[in-house]
């Protein structure tokens, strides 16, 4: 995907990451506590209310998405930066945008779902995102290092 592709979408993920913030922040409390009323889970042997979780879950969709969308702007600059001399990088940077996405998607998106359908099953994709995340992560670590390896032989050609 062309470098500025992840610049525009990092841009809308972290738009609608503050829209999904207010909502849960303005609107959601009371929405929750009226559907979820009285009905409780154990979180680490504690019993909560089920609205308190369910909105601590919400709110941790858009703290996610939010992180991701900015992980994403910087997959746009630096590729921007690598797309010109079809360096290695560029491709992993690639990798690492689309896992960004799809970790955003299935588990910011699944978080949401959950939440607000009351739909437990929707949980068992969230920890699918959690794994696109980690890899996005360590896609970005492999082309740090593989730009850096780049560098090194770069400058020891140019001695």
């Amino acid at each position: 995907m062309k470098p500025q592709w992840w610049l525009i979408i990092g841009a809308m993920i972290c738009g609608t990451s503050v829209g999904t913030g207010a909502f849960a922040a303005h609107s959601l409390t009371d929405h929750f506590a009226n559907v979820y009323a009285g009905q409780t889970r154990e979180v680490a042997g504690e019993v909560i209310p089920l609205a308190r979780k369910y909105l601590q879950d919400f709110k941790t969709g858009a703290e996610y998405q939010m992180f991701h969308g900015l992980a994403l702007l910087a997959v746009g600059i630096w590729a921007l930066v690598k797309q010109q001399s079809g360096h290695v990088a560029a491709g992993l940077l690639n990798w690492a945008g689309w896992m960004f996405l799809v970790g955003v998607i299935l588990f910011s998106g699944s978080l949401y779902a959950l939440t607000l359908s009351g739909v437990r099953v929707l949980g068992a994709i969230t920890p699918l995102g959690g794994v696109a995340f980690l890899a996005g992560w360590a896609f970005l670590a492999v082309a740090a290092f593989a730009d850096q390896r780049s560098s090194i032989t770069e400058k020891s050609a140019a001695s």
